[in-house]
């Protein structure tokens, strides 16, 4: 149903309709990660192979899972302004990629000064709060709608090496306070190298991580403020403190951003 708006991927893509119950989907996701793992594991020398007959390891790929439909990202590549998809992907890829950890230290002291500019303190100790309250988050929460049914998706095993590189794939971001697709880029490699988070879905204005394992407490607050500057929303329109959301990190697999 939706093949035209995910040929510009060019990769393998499994659909999913909206359903009550997203197991399949979790289960697919899952079993795709497994299968990238081992993708990426060393390949065999050629004598290697000659002797013991081993196939070759397949192509590298980074499982995502995308929203089709109206509420797909992929409509972005729609605003693309004198290049193709193609292109656009390519001099992403070709591009130096900023430090993400001074990108965003650099967006919270722009955050600071505008804040002082107006008379008042960022973050406010209002906001900052205890580290405290937060809850496990485990599973994803950007695939399913206000009724709790999945909204449509399609699992696409981006062909790229590393897993902030989907970002060079998927147009997300660059509208209202959102991250520019560079920006994401840049965020997403610096927290794969401190947590191996890696982008597990992308919808319109929802992006989500998927990690192997917590971060530590000691570590919790920081990233907290991190993402608050990476996507104010998550804070302001949500869980309401910094300190809830280091909590709620600290206890968690699933990073969850949402832009206005």
């Amino acid at each position: 149903m939706y093949e035209k708006q995910t040929a510009v991927l060019n990769c393998p893509c499994k659909e999913f309709p909206p359903m009550a119950d997203p197991a399949p989907i979790i289960t697919a996701y899952q079993e795709a990660r497994r299968r990238a793992g081992r993708s990426s594991s060393t390949q065999p020398g050629l004598l290697q192979r000659f002797f013991t007959k081993t196939p070759p390891a397949p192509e590298r790929f980074v499982p995502v899972l995308i929203a089709v439909g109206d509420d797909s990202p992929l409509e972005g590549f729609k605003w693309l302004e004198n290049e193709t998809p193609e292109e656009h992907r390519q001099r992403l890829l070709a591009q130096p990629i900023e430090d993400g950890r001074a990108l965003l230290a650099r967006m919270a002291a722009q955050n600071k000064e505008c804040a002082e500019e107006d008379g008042w303190d960022w973050p406010s100790q209002e906001v900052l709060g205890p580290m405290e309250g937060g809850e496990a988050v485990d599973r994803f929460l950007g695939i399913s709608d206000f009724h709790g049914k999945t909204i449509p998706l399609v699992l696409a095993e981006i062909p790229v090496k590393h897993p902030w590189e989907v970002f060079a794939h998927v147009p997300f971001g660059g509208w209202n306070e959102c991250p520019s697709n560079e920006e994401q880029m840049a965020i997403a490699k610096y927290w794969y190298e401190a947590y191996k988070a890696v982008p597990a879905v992308i919808t319109r204005d929802v992006l989500e991580y998927a990690l192997p394992a917590p971060v530590g407490r000691e570590a919790a607050m920081d990233l907290a403020l991190e993402q608050y500057t990476f996507c104010p929303d998550i804070v302001d329109q949500g869980c309401e403190s910094v300190g809830y959301l280091a909590d709620t990190l600290a206890k968690s697999t699933k990073w969850y951003f949402w832009w206005d």
